[in-house]
């Protein structure tokens, strides 16, 4: 693999985004050798716990700015709506437990794909927003879906649109985050794993099923409604005018058109 590292320890698999050159910023390669791995571990005996996190100084930008331009297409944005919705769908009913481990920045569909796990913990520098509106989009990889299931519908509709950034402590009383720690990360996260795997994780497994499988039905129908909206949304003015002021640094002028 180029952009992931995967590593096991007894019942704990470590699956590591690795551009961490790029803050993890997710691209069509990036995001195709993501949903292999995603699959691959869905279908792992052997470990029960998975331990998502990201190498260098952040978790995950979102999406590479080259991406932008790479979905200009319908076939090549579908294929890629495909990949992502894989990798959600796939951590979502996985049948083990999913703890992401956030630090630095965790921005859009990287936060999506975050909120697809069972359990966020996060180091106290984390800085995590659902910032598409930014750019003129609304939220994918069923971040609508997920911002929903924590915040409620009215606290969900206020955070995609204020496009807010959230330090991990303000995002802990949001509740849009399980636990913050001052210490390491991913050291954090391998105690808190170790600790779990000393349960009855078969239960702990169980209840995320039973719950899941009637909610992974629902996640699809936002995951096909996000694909549409933001196909539309990528034709508009505003998006365009998103895109051009974030590479040229500086504030997007909109006119809501």
């Amino acid at each position: 693999m180029e952009f992931f590292t995967v590593e096991r320890e007894g019942p704990i698999a470590y699956l590591t985004l690795a551009r961490g050159e790029k803050y993890n910023a997710l691209h069509v390669d990036m995001l195709g050798e993501f949903a292999e791995v995603v699959e691959e571990l869905k279908q792992d005996d052997q470990s029960s716990i998975v331990i998502l996190s990201g190498a260098g100084d952040g978790f995950c930008a979102g999406g590479d700015v080259s991406m932008m331009q790479d979905v200009s297409s319908p076939e090549v944005y579908g294929q890629v709506m495909d990949k992502i919705e894989t990798i959600v769908t796939g951590f979502y009913t996985m049948p083990k437990i999913v703890i992401a481990a956030l630090h630095g920045p965790v921005v859009g569909l990287g936060l999506s794909i975050a909120l697809s796990a069972d359990y966020l913990i996060a180091e106290a520098n984390a800085k995590l927003s659902m910032n598409f509106i930014g750019i003129g989009l609304a939220p994918d990889g069923g971040g609508h879906f997920f911002l929903e299931q924590r915040l409620g519908t009215h606290r969900a509709k206020q955070f995609a649109w204020q496009g807010e950034q959230l330090r991990a402590k303000e995002a802990f009383d949001f509740q849009l985050i399980d636990l913050v720690y001052e210490g390491n990360i991913h050291e954090e996260a391998k105690l808190l794993a170790e600790k779990w795997s000393r349960k009855p994780l078969q239960s702990m497994i169980a209840t995320k099923s039973i719950y899941h499988q009637y909610g992974i039905d629902q996640l699809r129908q936002y995951l096909a409604n996000e694909r549409q909206s933001q196909w539309k949304l990528k034709q508009t003015a505003d998006h365009r005018e998103g895109v051009k002021a974030f590479l040229e640094k500086r504030s997007p002028q909109f006119n809501g058109k």
